[in-house]
């Protein structure tokens, strides 16, 4: 949490002054216009990547282009559009005021664009304060308001989980699997070094606690989170449309997975591999890496390989999955950027 609120401070100490339409712009946005090229080079080395994959070693193994169930094309890129109208939702949530949607959803995008050349989400946190400021909040508020929308991403997330793993009905048996794959990998460690670990790790995350409580990031978050509160709306808003954002991503990984004749899922798979999308986009974006690349990808892929899926197929179907929701949106995102600075 302390790092979540204090990447705010970081967007502010970044140069963010100003408020309207003729402010300066914000130097993140000028990053994200001069490196077009970096961005380019990022994208041309995730495809050259992916291609390796698909052809070189483990080539054989995975089916053929053509083979895909293309009328899934159209689903996913919908799915796509609407995460990011969903985060704009979120965002006019915690700013408490009536944003437009279009612009916020174009600056959405533009905040995606700069979280894949900048850990910790940082180039989203600062876009999105530079846009509530532009759009006539305080700079404190605006701030705050961010970082309360990532604090609020938790408990949404965590509910989403509960839901899904709750509902009735679907494939029971490929869930059981997917518990059962984490039970034996927390099965692997001993008992004496997990104990010792424990008994080192929980000081340091008492202490880590007790600094962060004290962090005055932490304090304007928790203050941000407890006005959040005082406006049930709002607050209902925000959560709904966070566990949205998730959520669509969830099914657009599940449609992924369908469209890949090899994996052999069908419809009553759908909400195991929502789950799954769950569980491995939690343990990818653990990693510290801009944008999740490289971590997400072999989460997902191990999650899939718990739930029985062949290697194969299910590595197609997590890169068809990333190049839809991942790497297509960035030439968006930076011509969005463009048009936000005008």
């Amino acid at each position: 949490m302390k790092t979540i609120a204090a990447s705010a401070d970081r967007a502010v100490s970044a140069g963010l002054s100003g408020s309207g339409a003729d402010a300066t712009p914000l130097p993140i946005a000028q990053r994200i216009h001069r490196a077009g090229w970096a961005v380019l080079a990022v994208l041309l080395a995730g495809l050259a990547t992916a291609l390796l994959v698909t052809y070189g070693p483990p080539g054989p193994a995975v089916p053929a282009l053509g083979d895909l169930r293309w009328e899934f094309l159209p689903a996913l890129v919908l799915l796509c559009v609407l995460h990011y109208v969903c985060s704009a939702v979120a965002l006019r949530g915690a700013a408490g005021r009536p944003l437009p949607l279009v612009a916020t959803t174009l600056a959405q995008f533009t905040a995606s664009a700069a979280n894949r050349i900048t850990p910790g989400g940082l180039g989203a946190v600062a876009v999105n304060t530079r846009y509530l400021v532009c759009r006539g909040l305080p700079l404190p508020r605006a701030a705050v308001a961010v970082a309360v929308l990532q604090v609020a991403g938790v408990p949404a997330d965590l509910l989403l989980m509960a839901a899904v793993l709750g509902l009735g009905g679907g494939n029971d048996r490929t869930l059981d699997a997917l518990g059962e794959h984490a039970a034996r990998a927390a099965g692997l460690l001993p008992p004496v070094p997990l104990l010792i670990a424990g008994g080192v790790l929980l000081p340091a995350a008492v202490l880590w606690v007790r600094r962060a409580a004290g962090s005055g990031a932490v304090r304007r978050a928790a203050a941000g989170f407890t006005e959040l509160c005082r406006r049930p709306r709002d607050l209902l808003l925000t959560l709904a449309a966070s566990a949205g954002t998730t959520f669509v991503l969830g099914v657009a990984f599940a449609l992924s997975v369908l469209a890949v004749p090899g994996t052999g899922a069908g419809p009553a798979d759908v909400r195991t591999l929502v789950a799954a999308y769950l569980v491995g986009a939690a343990a990818g974006s653990a990693v510290p890496l801009p944008g999740g690349v490289g971590s997400t990808e072999t989460a997902l892929v191990a999650a899939l390989a718990a739930l029985g899926f062949d290697a194969g197929p299910s590595l197609q179907a997590v890169l068809l999955f990333r190049a839809i929701t991942f790497w297509a949106p960035v030439p968006l995102g930076l011509l969005s950027c463009r048009t936000l600075r005008r």
